[in-house]
């Protein structure tokens, strides 16, 4: 669901190398960022009815939803560079920066998206306050056939057009997400094959450089679903000192993800203790 009702929504942009990265801006309180996944946008996935973000706003939070380069409303050009998860974390960076955040903010992000976070926690820890962690995608020992379709489905567009990669793409959807509707990439024809290559050249970060944050985490997974495997949440949640991880297994499950996401935001946090370094 959109962040509307009682909570004022405000629609802006800025400009970050190049591209006019469009963002809504809902709710007061604590900062909290959200990061949606890959070829959709912020009205794609409410159009899609997945997450609702009403919890977190009625819980006091201020909500930032973004459109990543190229996807939705920002723009972007066809430089594979540019759609790397670190070349997208440093958008992110940049949009705490734009807005002001000089407290740490809340990180969350959906498949690409929550790539996005990992590298940009990674890269900036100073940066964030908790992360939340939604469907990781595929990584590391499954990452490489991942990759190689990327790469095929990019020459597919460039080669023949975005309609023959949709007629070729068509897959059985997870069973728990089965009655979710479809909608196209929201990448225009002309980048989606810069979109694809830069994702194909993109991983997490190395489960050693995760276990170094000491961030509350919530990771959020559903079953059954081969790009976003339970192997990659269950690493994260491993890695991630004091990582929570909640899997759901039905869409009536999935639904209840804005209320766990308000609770973790609000929760008191739990001290986390740098383990001694190892000479």
């Amino acid at each position: 669901m959109s962040p509307q009702g009682r909570h004022v929504v405000r629609e802006d942009h800025f400009v970050h190398r190049g591209a006019r990265l469009a963002y809504d801006d809902a709710g007061t309180g604590p900062l909290a960022v959200y990061a949606h996944g890959g070829f959709v946008s912020r009205f794609v996935e409410d159009g899609m009815g997945l997450f609702d973000w009403t919890p977190v706003l009625d819980a006091g939070r201020r909500l930032v939803r973004y459109d990543a380069r190229a996807h939705g409303q920002s723009t972007g050009g066809p430089s594979d560079a540019d759609y790397t998860y670190p070349s997208l974390a440093d958008d992110l960076l940049a949009l705490l920066d734009h807005l002001g955040a000089a407290e740490a903010v809340d990180g969350m992000g959906a498949s690409m998206g929550c790539a996005t976070v990992l590298h940009a926690a990674v890269r900036a820890p100073e940066r964030f306050s908790r992360l939340v962690l939604l469907i990781p995608p595929t990584a590391w020992t499954t990452r490489a056939a991942y990759a190689h379709a990327n790469r095929r489905s990019a020459e597919t567009v460039a080669r023949e057009g975005l309609d023959a990669w949709l007629g070729k793409r068509r897959q059985q959807p997870p069973a728990v997400v089965s009655d979710v509707p479809e909608f196209p990439p929201t990448p225009t024809e002309g980048v989606l094959p810069s979109v694809l290559r830069g994702l194909a050249r993109s991983d997490l970060p190395p489960p050693a450089k995760i276990a170094r944050l000491r961030l509350p985490a919530l990771v959020l997974a559903w079953a059954d679903d081969p790009g976003h495997p339970l192997s990659t949440a269950r690493t994260l949640a491993e890695a991630l000192p004091g990582a929570d991880l909640h899997v759901s297994e039905t869409r009536a499950d999935i639904r209840t993800w804005g209320e766990r996401i308000a609770a973790f935001l609000v929760a008191p946090q739990r001290r986390l203790v740098t383990p001694p370094r190892r000479n």
